[in-house]
This record gives structure tokens, C-alpha cells and sequence, in this order.
């Protein structure tokens, strides 16, 4: 069902278009704080990476640093030093083990080497003693460190299937003109799961993942994640990675030998998980705060646009009053303003309508006194003006007694006619009912229609009355008389050149419908509309505008109606009258 727009209250549409701005404004700011705070959780998720690499730097450095500073302190200790000099392997392990389980982690690698990179004496875990390829993936490697003599090296390298940090230092003897380089210590740290999970205790949950040539050497994800982060294989510029269906923000750092060369890299994740639950959560948050506010607004709206509109309902309420014809009717002037001014114009015009609607009553009584008046001249003419004849025939003519008679007659039924003329404006003043009696319609018509006779005989005018004479009403028999003749003299006097009349009458469920038709010019087009109104005349010399209005005004105090139906040619009207 569709609602028009204007059928909607002030109020209501008020409260609508409001509550559209302030959803469609809550929604946009909801949207503005939640991207905000996905931009903030976002740059909070990668300064959080961003401490973990530098925490993961910060922690590298100090073990790289312990590393360096034990293998200085083992290179410059005298005992030491002799038993490097022996070169026997076994004299050097154990020369140096004594120190080095003293000084280090129990989990790092130390090995003594010539050098060309020949490993003379291991100190280490049974891991690092087993492996076959020691000495051969160690050539390269000290032979670099060689090159940077006397300083110290440090990088990444790879022992079979295990990824280790390396400082290599080198002993030397000093001569009185150079140094010569006698051995190089290489210490190490295993890079194993339990150290990515103490780097991830250390910096707040942030998952670090070591690949060395494509494998994953340490991580601390699931092996489902660590296989399906192998097989990524993502570059540096990709910033996020998806894992079994977990988003993950990466960072990631280069893992370089001794020369530079880069043997893996180190990815530092950290999952959205945490973030998105906070996002989730402010999104609900924020749903709930746009919710309510929405109903706040609209609430508080609704009671702003009510006392706002108060003074309008109390106008509307007054027009309504002045539409019934109350012209006393005020409404209050609270305040300053635009309702304030409009409720004192309102008032202004209120006493305006009222005084000119009694200088309008007071002129219309007037004029319907002067009109009045004029209407019973005319009603009174015709029967004076018989009494008048008959009068003067009787005073100056010698007559018959049958013409004596006829006029005594006349005379009587004239006097008569102005008695209950005068009855009847009498009782119209007073607001007076006459008692109905049940009478024959063709006789009231008739009755009606003697005094015209002369005048149509005269025009050359037929009256035909096709009635039956069992048609039987209860009727206020004066008034009707004069209704009809007040009819059939008006079809009279509109065809001066000749015509006809006809009257007649049909029963339809309890009524009876008489309709008059004539043929003469019919009715104009000017007064078509206001037929039936008082005053409303066209044509008539001797006419003011009453016969018709009263002649309707009768007619429905029956309990009927009188209308007029347009014809191509001549008038026609219908009166229906109950049974």
C-alpha cells in the first residue's frame, strides 16, 4: 500500500528525514573510527614486528657477542696458546675444552683449525663430532675468515642438516715485524627450535621461522604451517601470507656467511588473530554505541520536533474551529519568533473575519429584506391584481348573476391565495410546520395550473398533465401547489412564441417521480450550476432569483429532492417525492 507523502504529518516527516541523517551520519562516522582503527591495528601489528626483529637483533648480537668474546678470551690464554703450538689435537681439545665448557653455552660448537680450514680439535656435542663433511664445508668458510686478518668474522652457515651462527677468530703470533696467523677458532651456536621458541617467549608472541637454502632449519609454527610456508616461497616485498587458512603479517631478514652471501632468511611472523578479534569486537562495540545513538537522536528528536511543533498543532486545531464558522476562536502567543508572529497574524485575522462576517450578516439581512419584500410583490401580484378586476367589473360593468358570481368566485379564491401567501411567510418566519394530508397529485398540479391557464392560452403554449388519478400523496398542500405552478410558469414565460409542456409521473420502490419537460430554450449555460440558489435569475422580467430555491426548499422538507436535467432542446425537471 502505498503512503502519500502529503497524507503524512509534519511531525512525522520531520522524524524520518532526521532519522535518515543521523543513521546515514552515525554509519559514516562508525565507518570512519572502524577504518581507523584497522589502520592503527595494522600499524600497531608491524611496529610489533618491527620490535621483534630488533628484539631477535638485540638478543643475535649477544650471543654472537658471548661467542666472540669467549673464543678472544680462549686465543689469548697462555696455556692455550702453548698447546696450539703443539699442534697435537688431542693436547689442543683438551687444553680448550677445560676453558671453553667454563665459559659457553652448552649447546654451542667450538673448533680449532689451520689455516687452510683443516679442523685440528673439536669441542662440541656429539652432533657437530659426527658429521662426515665437517672439515670440507669448513674450508671456504675459514679461508674467507682468513682474508680479514686479525679481525674477527661472523655470519651463518650450514652443518649437514643443521643451521649455525659462527664467530671465527684468529691466534696469532706477533713478531717483531708482522703478525703471523697461527690457528682459527671457529665457535658456533646451533639455530634449533628451542631457540626460536625462547625468541618468541622474548618478544611477545611473534613467530620466527629460519630457512637455510629453502628448508626450514628452526621454527616455531606447527610442521603443517612450516611445510605450507616452504612451499609459498614469497618474496620479500610480500607483506601478509595466509597459512592453513590464518593470516600472518611477515617481515623478513637475510641470513649471510661470512662474506655476505646469503645462505637462508629469517621471517618473523605475527598472526591477525589477535587483531581481528579486536576489530571484531570494537566492530560490535561500535554497532552497539550507532544503535543506540541512533535511537537517542531519534528519541530526543521526536520530543524537540513535538514541543517545536506544538504551537502548529494548536493553529491547525483553531483553522479546523474556523472552518466550522467559530471566528471567536484564539490560540496563545508564547515567546518570540516566526510561530510567535504567525499565531498573532492568526489571531489579527481571526477578529478580522469575525467583525467582517457581522458587517456581511447585517448587510445581508438587510438585503434579503429588500429582496423579500420584492418576492411577495411578485407572489402577491397575480392574485391582487384579480381581485383588483374582478373588482372594478363589479363596480362599473351591469352583470349576469352567473358573471356576478364567476367574479364573486374569483375574487374569493384570490383573497384566499394572498391569505395563505401571508400564512406561509408567516410561518416560515416563526419557523412554523403546516399539517400534511394525503392528497390526489393530479389535483394539486391542476389547482397549480388554472391561474396559467389564460397566460398559456395567450402564448400559445399546451399543458399536457399525464397523471393517473389514483396517485396519492401526503402533502403540505399550499406549498406543493405553488412549487408546480411556480414550475409551469416558468416554462410558460420561456416560450413566448408557443411550445408545449408536459407533465407526468412514474412509481419507482416507493416513490414517485413527476418530471416536467417543456420546449422551449432550455436552461442557460451561465446558471446551470447555481440553478437552485437563492437570487440566481436570467431572463425574467418580473423574477428576483426565489421560486426555485424555495421550490427545492419545500421539496426536500417532503423527505424528496428537485434537480434539473440537461436536455439538447428545452428544460427538464424531476421531483421525487416518498410515498
Amino acid at each position: 500500500m502505498k503512503v502519500k507523502l502529503h497524507s503524512v504529518s509534519l511531525l512525522w516527516r520531520i522524524l524520518f528525514s532526521t532519522s535518515i541523517a543521523i543513521t546515514g551520519l552515525f554509519a559514516l562516522m562508525g565507518w570512519l573510527l572502524q577504518d581507523q582503527f584497522v589502520r592503527i591495528a595494522s600499524a600497531t601489528l608491524e611496529d610489533e614486528v618491527r620490535a621483534s626483529f630488533r628484539a631477535y637483533e638485540s638478543l643475535w648480537r649477544a650471543r654472537g657477542d658471548q661467542l666472540a668474546s669467549v673464543s678472544l678470551i680462549l686465543s689469548r690464554l697462555p696455556s692455550v696458546r702453548s698447546a696450539f703450538n703443539t699442534g697435537d689435537g688431542a693436547t689442543i681439545r683438551d687444553s680448550a675444552s677445560e676453558v671453553w665448557d667454563q665459559l659457553s653455552h652448552p649447546e654451542t660448537l667450538f673448533l680449532v683449525c689451520d689455516p687452510k680450514g683443516v679442523v685440528i680439535a673439536s669441542v662440541a656435542g656429539p652432533q657437530a663430532r659426527e658429521n662426515t663433511t665437517l672439515q670440507m664445508s669448513q674450508i671456504a668458510v675459514v679461508r674467507s675468515a682468513a682474508r680479514e686478518f686479525p679481525k674477527q668474522a661472523r655470519g651463518f652457515v650450514t652443518l649437514g642438516d643443521r643451521l649455525y651462527q659462527i664467530v671465527i677468530t684468529p691466534v696469532y703470533v706477533a713478531t717483531t715485524r708482522d703478525s703471523a696467523l697461527l690457528n682459527v677458532l671457529v665457535a658456533g651456536i646451533a639455530v634449533d627450535a628451542e631457540l626460536a621458541h625462547e625468541l618468541k617467549s622474548a618478544t611477545g608472541g611473534s613467530d620466527f621461522v629460519f630457512l637455510a637454502h629453502g628448508w626450514v632449519a628452526a621454527s616455531t609454527l606447527d610442521p603443517a604451517a612450516e611445510r605450507a610456508l616452504a612451499a609459498a616461497g614469497s618474496s620479500p616485498q610480500q607483506r601478509q601470507v595466509q597459512l592453513l587458512g590464518s593470516d600472518y603479517l611477515q617481515f623478513f631478514s637475510p641470513l649471510t656467511d661470512v662474506d655476505g652471501n646469503s645462505v637462508g632468511e629469517l621471517r618473523i611472523l605475527r598472526s591477525f588473530k589477535g587483531a581481528l578479534n579486536q576489530i571484531t569486537a570494537v566492530r560490535s562495540r561500535l554497532a552497539i554505541l550507532w544503535l543506540g545513538a541512533v535511537l537517542a537522536g531519534i528519541g530526543l528528536t521526536y520530543l524537540l520536533a513535538r514541543r517545536l511543533l506544538k504551537p502548529v498543532d494548536e493553529l491547525d486545531r483553531a483553522a479546523a474551529e474556523i472552518a466550522t464558522g467559530n471566528y471567536n476562536v484564539r490560540v496563545p502567543v508564547q515567546g518570540g519568533g516566526e510561530i510567535a508572529r504567525l499565531a498573532e497574524t492568526f489571531n489579527s485575522m481571526c477578529a478580522s473575519l469575525s467583525k467582517a462576517r457581522e458587517d456581511l450578516i447585517r448587510q445581508e439581512r438587510i438585503a434579503t429584506i429588500g429582496r423579500l419584500s420584492t418576492s411577495i410583490i411578485h407572489d402577491l401580484r397575480n392574485p391582487l391584481a384579480a381581485i383588483y378586476g374582478g373588482a372594478e367589473m363589479l363596480v362599473d360593468g351591469k352583470l349576469s348573476a352567473a358573471q356576478v358570481e364567476r367574479l364573486a368566485a374569483n375574487i374569493y379564491k384570490a383573497s384566499r391565495q394572498v391569505q395563505s401567501l401571508l400564512q406561509e411567510l408567516a410561518d416560515v418566519t416563526q419557523g412554523r410546520a403546516h399539517a400534511r394530508e394525503v392528497c390526489r397529485l393530479r389535483e394539486v398540479i391542476t389547482a397549480a395550473y388554472e391561474p396559467l391557464a389564460a397566460a398559456a392560452e395567450s402564448r400559445g403554449v399546451t399543458v399536457r398533465i399525464d397523471l393517473g388519478e389514483d396517485v396519492e400523496l401526503p402533502l403540505d398542500r399550499s406549498p406543493m401547489e405553488r412549487v408546480f405552478q411556480n414550475l409551469l410558469s416558468n416554462a410558460i414565460e420561456a416560450m413566448p412564441n408557443g411550445g408545449s409542456v408536459s407533465v407526468r409521473a412514474d412509481r419507482h420502490d416507493g416513490e414517485i417521480v413527476v418530471s416536467v419537460e417543456d420546449t422551449g430554450p432550455g436552461i442557460p449555460s451561465s446558471i446551470a450550476d447555481q440553478l437552485f440558489e437563492p437570487f440566481v435569475t436570467a431572463g425574467k422580467k418580473n423574477g428576483v432569483g426565489l421560486g426555485l430555491a424555495l421550490s427545492r426548499k419545500t421539496v426536500v422538507s417532503h423527505g424528496g429532492d428537485l434537480w434539473s436535467d440537461r436536455k439538447e432542446d428545452g428544460a427538464r425537471f424531476v421531483l421525487r417525492l416518498p410515498v
